[in-house]
C-alpha cells in the first residue's frame, strides 16, 4: 500500500463570502484550501478524503483534474456556510444553512499517511475513534475551530470542546487562535495557554495571533513567528487552513519548527492578497518571507 506524507479528512463546503467589497460563492472548507494549496507543490504526496452531497461532486472532479488523488464519500448533503467580514479580516460572522454526514472509523478508507491532518469544521464532524484509530497509523494534525463550534437553527454557537482531556494526547500539532486557546484552556496568555496544551498531550501546540503573528510551542522552547505585512486584503477565507497546510507540508518534508512556520506564515499572507485558495509557488512563498515586511 502506497503511503502519503499528508492525508487531510473534511468536508469541503458551499460558501458564500461576503466582505466590504464583494459577495461571493465558492466551494471552501479545510479540506478544500489545504488541497489546492498543497497541489502548488510538487514535492509531497498528498491525499484527500471528503464527503460531499451528490449536488457538488463537479467540485471532487474539478480536484481530480488538478492532479490531487481524492477519495469521495458520499453523504447526505454538503456543508453550506455562509462567512460575513467585516473591515477587520481577523474577525468574521457565520450561519451554516446545512451540515454533511460525520465521518466514523467505519466510513474511512484504509489510506496509510505519516499525517492525518483532521479539518473538522463542526463539533461533531470526527468522533474521539476516529483520532484515535488515526493516531494508531500516523501524527494526527488538528483545528480546533471546528470542534469549538456547534450549529443551532443555522447559528453558529462557541463551545468548549467536550471530549478535548481524552483527544489532546492523540494530537501530535494542534492549531489554534487567540479566541480558541482561551475557550479551551481559560488562559488568556499565548505562552501559558500553549504550555497548558501541551501539559495535556499536544506535541506540536501552533498558536495564531492575526496580524501579530504565531507562537509554536513544542515543550521545550517557544517560536514566534512574524505575520508578513500583505500588500492587499481582499479574502482571508482559509488563511487558517493556509498556514496550517503550509506548516505541515514543510514538517513532513524535514524541516525545523522555525522555518515551517515562517513558510506558513509567507503563505498565508500571499493568500490574502487574492480571493479563492492559495495559488502561489514555492520560490514565491520564499520570496515573501525575504522580502515582506514583519508586521511586529
Amino acid at each position: 500500500m502506497k503511503k502519503f506524507q499528508l492525508c487531510c479528512i473534511g468536508h469541503i463546503t458551499l460558501d458564500k463570502v461576503i466582505t466590504p467589497q464583494s459577495t461571493v460563492y465558492m466551494p471552501g472548507g479545510t479540506a478544500f484550501y489545504c488541497s489546492h494549496a498543497i497541489r502548488c507543490f510538487g514535492d509531497v504526496s498528498y491525499t484527500l478524503v471528503t464527503a460531499v452531497g451528490a449536488t457538488e461532486m463537479s467540485v471532487i472532479e474539478q480536484l481530480r483534474a488538478t492532479g490531487i488523488d481524492v477519495t469521495a464519500l458520499p453523504s447526505s448533503h454538503s456543508v453550506y456556510f455562509e462567512n460575513i467580514y467585516g473591515d477587520n479580516p481577523d474577525e468574521r460572522t457565520q450561519r451554516v444553512l446545512a451540515k454533511a454526514d460525520p465521518f466514523t472509523p467505519s466510513s474511512l478508507p484504509d489510506i496509510n499517511a505519516q499525517v492525518y491532518h483532521l479539518g473538522a469544521l463542526l463539533a461533531d464532524d470526527f468522533s474521539i475513534d476516529v483520532i484515535k484509530d488515526l493516531a494508531r497509523k500516523g501524527r494526527v494534525a488538528v483545528d480546533s475551530q471546528g470542534y469549538l463550534r456547534e450549529v443551532r437553527q443555522q447559528h453558529v454557537y462557541p463551545i468548549d470542546w467536550a471530549d478535548k482531556r481524552e483527544a489532546l494526547p492523540y494530537i501530535h500539532y494542534l492549531k489554534v487562535n487567540e479566541h480558541e486557546m482561551e475557550v479551551l484552556t481559560g488562559l488568556s496568555d499565548p505562552h501559558d495557554a500553549a504550555r497548558k496544551l501541551h501539559e495535556w498531550g499536544v506535541k506540536e501546540v501552533l498558536v495564531t495571533l492575526g496580524s501579530m503573528g504565531s507562537l509554536i510551542f513544542d515543550g521545550s522552547a517557544f517560536h514566534r513567528i512574524p505575520a508578513y505585512k500583505p500588500r492587499q486584503v481582499i479574502d482571508a477565507t482559509g488563511c487558517g487552513d493556509t498556514y496550517t497546510i503550509g506548516y505541515l507540508y514543510q514538517r513532513a518534508s524535514g524541516k525545523d519548527i522555525e522555518a515551517s512556520g515562517r513558510f506558513a506564515a509567507a503563505m498565508s499572507t500571499l493568500k490574502i492578497e487574492k480571493s479563492g485558495p492559495f495559488s502561489g509557488s514555492k520560490e514565491e512563498v520564499i520570496q515573501c518571507m525575504h522580502t515582506a515586511q514583519e508586521m511586529y
